[in-house]
């Protein structure tokens, strides 16, 4: 699996995700210029909650791959045409002529997330990737078909996500970046789509489900198996299967209790703490008074999800029931894994 560091230091790696612009958005909204396409070093910084001269240096260092991915300097009558159609209209004019100016694409922004180490957002930019591409590794396949057939199904869901990835998303991508005006409202239409196709691809394995037995056992022993960091990108892939979006796990920073934060397809907001024990240990009410805090006193969320891979004592689910906190035991965890939806997030 790839880690951060790899993602760091390997410009292969980095290469193979920067397709995934959308992320950008998902971590946090990324203003543009008014041609809907550009950024400055200026509003790179301001995404990324660091100093311009921090930015600066980082494109010193790594100024081939960034403009291979979207990076420019403008000069002369470039300079002119691009301020003249772009920086009067957002930010107004300036006392003096500047002589250059470094604009990036959002391609450039996302290679200068996976690059910039010392950076909140940008980590939780790198952790979102890594989230999808421990999902894309790991999502189990049912039933493999025999060498040189392909079910029905499988043909039916392999036609229409080839027309959704190859048309309607990028169709999407382009209104976004030439839209300024109604960009967001495009943004959640493409998620919508990307939804969906993620749901064609997932429709066999479902229908096979409905007509066998669920594999507990496997779905056991790969929880089981789990690292603390896997199961929280674990739960993290859960909630994204079942609609949420703007999920962020908090693996890099003091998260105060509570491990991903989230939004219901509906709206609401998500908190939810993860905790991989193992054998018979059961969640103390400690922990459940410290996570209902955070998630009632602090952050105020509308939907507070305690997800643990044991089971919880008399103690703390009487301190979930009380405080509106809602727990997932092993057992649960298991369904929920196998392809039951929670009945909070619909």
């Amino acid at each position: 699996m790839i880690n951060e560091f790899a993602l760091l230091e390997s410009k292969t790696l980095r290469s193979s995700v920067l397709g995934r612009t959308d992320v950008l958005d998902r971590v946090k909204a990324l203003s543009l210029l008014p041609d809907g396409m550009h950024v400055t070093t200026a509003m790179v910084a301001t995404y990324f909650e660091v100093t311009i001269e921090a930015v600066r240096q980082l494109t010193k260092r790594h100024r081939e791959e960034l403009e291979d991915n979207g990076m420019a300097v403008l000069r002369g009558s470039d300079l002119r045409q691009f301020e003249s159609d772009n920086m009067s209209r957002s930010l107004g004019s300036y006392p003096q002529a500047r002589r250059s100016l470094t604009i990036y694409s959002r391609r450039a922004v996302l290679n200068v997330a996976m690059l910039l180490r010392d950076s909140h957002v940008a980590r939780q930019v790198r952790t979102y990737l890594l989230d999808m591409e421990y999902l894309a590794r790991t999502q189990p396949v049912e039933n493999p078909p025999q060498p040189g057939t392909v079910p029905l199904d499988d043909r039916i869901d392999q036609r229409i996500t080839r027309i959704l990835g190859t048309t309607v998303v990028p169709m999407f991508n382009a209104l976004i970046a030439t839209s300024g005006e109604h960009r967001r409202e495009l943004i959640e239409l493409r998620e919508d789509i990307e939804n969906v196709e993620r749901t064609l691809c997932r429709h066999h394995r479902r229908i096979s489900g409905l007509e066998e037995a669920i594999p507990t056992d496997r779905v056991r022993n790969s929880i089981t198996a789990m690292t603390w960091q896997a199961f929280e990108r674990h739960v993290a892939g859960l909630l994204r299967r079942d609609g949420c979006r703007d999920v962020v796990v908090r693996q890099t920073y003091i998260d105060r209790g509570i491990d991903i934060t989230a939004r219901t397809a509906d709206g609401r907001t998500v908190a939810v703490q993860c905790k991989n024990r193992a054998g018979h240990r059961h969640v103390p009410s400690s922990d459940m008074q410290r996570f209902a805090g955070a998630a009632r006193a602090v952050e105020h969320v509308d939907v507070a999800l305690f997800v643990t891979t044991s089971y919880f004592s008399h103690e703390a689910q009487a301190i979930a029931d009380l405080s509106g906190v809602l727990t997932v035991n092993r057992e649960e965890l298991e369904a929920w894994s196998a392809g039951a939806r929670l009945k909070a997030l619909r």
